[in-house]
């Protein structure tokens, strides 16, 4: 269900008052270190930025993007709506979906993974949110695709969720958990929930072992990525693993996918490049689509801050071209794990 121009004015701002979108807007950018804020207040606050974040920045992913707001490998010839859908079928094939399964998506945004998934396996899919603005447009969203009868969204954090020990058939993650400040309590929490001898897949945000921290042009992109997409800190690849194993998990299967895709995973953000799959994605759409804001910000119809974030979005956007042209980042860092099934030994504790 695409959106149109109107329907972007209309969700604006989330579940802000609109007339506290411009000082939501400043305390989030505050946040972050392009605005002077630092890592530790970000990890600190984590629920309160990441939720100003998606209130602030939903309509705008749906006018651009889609349902899914995530990036996916693509062959030669394929649009970007193809990719996504089989990024998604990719996932639930990894995990070994199976009809009837209880399934857990950890940050389902406003579901459009969750509802391709659940078709694709039937499976009951149940997406974890912290969001409410994300949850309000997922269940519309469930009820026009026909999946409300089995899938269904639960408001938590990441990292205290409100489910017993040892419920979920499966639990997948798709460029969610990054969100946690603390990638081993978010882990930890999700081997809770797991059954044993089930698994967890998840596609991760991470610095590759490209990166170095001591670079100022790698500090600056990590940043900006940061700041456009909501992040507390993005962790490497081996944080994650070793996060993983700390957990208690098995590693069954872990690969960058970004490495081998045919067709560059950033080529839909890349502004030196014309495509008419998403259009709205390239300079010309950029254009469009922030004088569309500024126009209906200036008439009143959108609140005042929109065209704000409409310029940290595009920041974050260049930062993500930055980063997968230097290959210092990937959005596409993917891994299946399990949970043994003998238990009797505890997850360690400690943070990563």
């Amino acid at each position: 269900m695409a959106k149109t121009a109107m329907d972007l004015a209309s969700g604006l701002g989330g579940n802000i008052d609109k007339k506290e979108v411009l000082s939501a807007v400043d305390q989030y950018e505050k946040y972050h270190a392009c605005h002077g804020g630092d890592e530790q207040a970000r990890k600190e606050n984590y629920t309160d930025m990441v939720n100003k974040y998606y209130d602030l920045s939903t309509s705008f992913y749906e006018f651009g993007w889609g349902e899914s707001f995530h990036f996916a490998t693509r062959w030669k010839g394929e649009s970007l709506k193809e990719s996504i859908k089989r990024h998604e079928h990719f996932l639930a094939l990894k995990l070994g979906l199976q009809p009837g399964m209880k399934v857990l998506d950890v940050g389902c945004g406003i579901g459009g993974p969750l509802r391709e998934i659940a078709r694709f396996s039937s499976t009951s899919i149940t997406g974890l949110n912290n969001n409410d603005y994300q949850i309000t447009r997922g269940k519309v969203l469930n009820r026009v695709a026909g999946v409300d009868k089995t899938c269904d969204f639960v408001k938590a954090d990441f990292m205290k969720m409100p489910f017993s020990d040892n419920v979920f058939d499966a639990v997948y993650a798709i460029e969610a958990t990054c969100h946690a400040p603390d990638a081993l309590g978010c882990y930890k929490e999700i081997y809770r929930v797991l059954k044993p001898g089930q698994s967890f897949a998840a596609y991760e945000w991470c610095m590759t072992d490209s990166y170095d921290p001591k670079n100022e042009e790698h500090q600056k992109i990590k940043a900006q990525i940061e700041l456009g997409d909501g992040l507390p800190d993005i962790r490497t690849t081996r944080q994650c693993l070793e996060a993983l194993k700390l957990a208690g998990f098995e590693i069954i299967w872990e690969k960058d996918l970004a490495v081998d895709s045919p067709v560059s995973w950033f080529l839909p953000l890349d502004t030196t490049q014309w495509s008419l799959s998403s259009l709205r994605c390239t300079a010309l759409g950029r254009l469009v689509t922030r004088n569309l804001v500024k126009a209906l910000e200036y008439v009143g119809i959108a609140p005042q801050g929109s065209s704000r974030v409409q310029s940290f979005l595009e920041t974050a956007a260049d930062g993500l071209v930055a980063g997968g042209r230097k290959e210092i980042f990937t959005p596409m860092y993917v891994f299946v794990a399990r949970k043994p099934l003998s238990t009797s030994a505890s997850p360690s504790s400690g943070a990563q």
